[in-house]
């Protein structure tokens, strides 16, 4: 699976996305929409992380799909 795929499927993986990182809001995840650079910016923000985990996070989650 790549990217692209994920941003297609967005709909699909919310609640996935919701159960990784619960802090999301649902206005988050809308605002999200698939882009992975607003996914690293929205994780980093709601968690108080450097943006290099929040990336690794997100990395990882993809790994798991």
């Amino acid at each position: 699976m790549n990217w692209d795929q994920i941003e297609g499927k967005w709909k699909q993986l919310r609640g996935n996305v919701k159960e990784q990182w619960g802090k999301l809001t649902e206005d988050d995840i809308d605002f999200i929409d698939g882009n992975r650079d607003q996914l690293v910016g929205k994780i980093q923000e709601a968690y108080g992380i450097e943006r290099e985990e929040a990336d690794r996070q997100v990395s990882d989650w993809f790994d798991r799909l």
